[in-house]
């Protein structure tokens, strides 16, 4: 079968994992016009690159999931509202969005993201110069998160220390290896910081608030067989006939609140330096925007669209299917190129230009889309 696709898919074949990481974007947009969906060996799976076909895959978690054994996140931290579907996917990640709607995210955290970044901006400028992304960008997406969790008494810095940890486990489980041994230190630093929160209980705690009657729920839990975790333990009840939604319980908010570490660092860490870098590397473009600065929202969908800092999403099929020419198979790992479908032609006309006047650049599909929509986009 691998000697039959590799024939049939010739241009994914001849791509290499170095192509997608050091140069992708004209390797995406030769696969994108000869095989929008192709099989890559060097992924052993798919590549979607076109963005009808993208939305297709994102929107159906029936036909492909990311509740699979490979998802590697789920490895490093347990089942969470990024690598479960259906039901538990919406238990999961339920009691985290609410607090997220447009409104409340504004009212909530205006005030706090305008004071951390005058106080980060102040100290970069006496010395006249700045690593943008080390001391700017990923110190105020560090702070906001630690806002966000309500972890109260742990600086930024060890927050991103932490995040580092996870997303070394990650990277590592991905290319084969295992999670270093500080992983399993930062995750139970983490998990007490988690507790203290929803012991805590302070008006509006976003963690006390998902983990609501955690203590009874896990005291019913350690009645049965020993469990590994409540969040293991929480997980394989999904299943169960309930009247509603369970609570989550404790170890279901820890593995939830490092995902939200993933969603909301390292992104919007990105999202914030490739902004600047769009607008810098463009000087017309950002004479446009200071002349008018209603065109900032733009400019930053247009950033978004270019250069996502999440530039793939994977999902696993989940029964035999076509997608558009290819056999996707039961199993198959189905890898969405945001990056790739961002710069589609037929959606964006000169999809490597950056315009910041560009009508329909909020139609990029930087935070995803369907069931796994980043509620934190706004």
């Amino acid at each position: 079968m691998t000697y039959d696709l590799t024939t049939r898919f010739p241009a994914g074949a001849s791509i290499t994992a170095s192509d997608l990481e050091d140069d992708p974007h004209p390797h995406l947009a030769r696969l994108r016009e000869r095989e929008p969906v192709s099989w890559l060996p060097a992924l052993d799976g798919w590549l979607v690159t076109s963005r009808d076909l993208a939305l297709r895959v994102m929107r159906d978690a029936a036909a492909f999931t990311v509740d699979d054994p490979r998802f590697s996140t789920a490895q490093v931290v347990g089942p969470s509202m990024l690598s479960l579907d259906g039901p538990a996917h919406t238990r999961h990640r339920d009691p985290f969005a609410r607090p997220f709607r447009p409104a409340r995210t504004r009212e909530r955290f205006t005030a706090f993201v305008e004071a951390e970044t005058d106080r980060l901006v102040g100290g970069l400028a006496p010395a006249g110069r700045a690593e943008l992304r080390g001391e700017l960008a990923g110190p105020l997406a560090a702070a906001v998160v630690t806002e966000a969790l309500g972890l109260h008494g742990v600086d930024t810095a060890t927050v991103r220390s932490w995040y580092g940890a996870f997303v070394e486990a990650v990277s590592a489980i991905t290319a084969g290896g295992t999670a270093p041994a500080r992983t399993d230190e930062a995750y139970r630093l983490l998990g007490a910081a988690v507790e203290e929160a929803i012991t805590a209980a302070r008006p509006g705690s976003l963690l006390a608030g998902a983990a609501r009657d955690a203590d009874a729920q896990d005291g019913a839990a350690q009645d049965g067989a020993a469990q590994d975790g409540a969040a293991q333990d929480g997980a394989a009840q999904d299943g169960a006939a309930q009247d509603g939604p369970r609570p989550l319980a404790t170890g279901e908010v820890v593995a939830n609140a490092a995902i939200l570490m993933f969603g909301g660092i390292d992104t919007t860490e990105g999202m914030i330096a490739n902004a600047v870098l769009h607008l810098l590397g463009h000087p017309g473009q950002l004479r446009l925007v200071l002349d008018d600065r209603d065109l900032l929202p733009a400019a930053i969908e247009e950033s978004l669209r270019l250069e996502p800092s999440a530039s793939v999403v994977d999902r696993y099929a989940t029964r035999d299917t076509d997608l558009g020419e290819a056999p996707v198979r039961a199993g198959d790992l189905v890898r969405v190129s945001i990056a790739g479908a961002n710069r589609d032609p037929d959606v964006f006309p000169d999809p490597g230009r950056f315009d910041v006047r560009r009508e329909n650049a909020a139609e990029h599909l930087a935070f995803a889309h369907g069931p796994h929509f980043c509620f934190g986009a706004h």
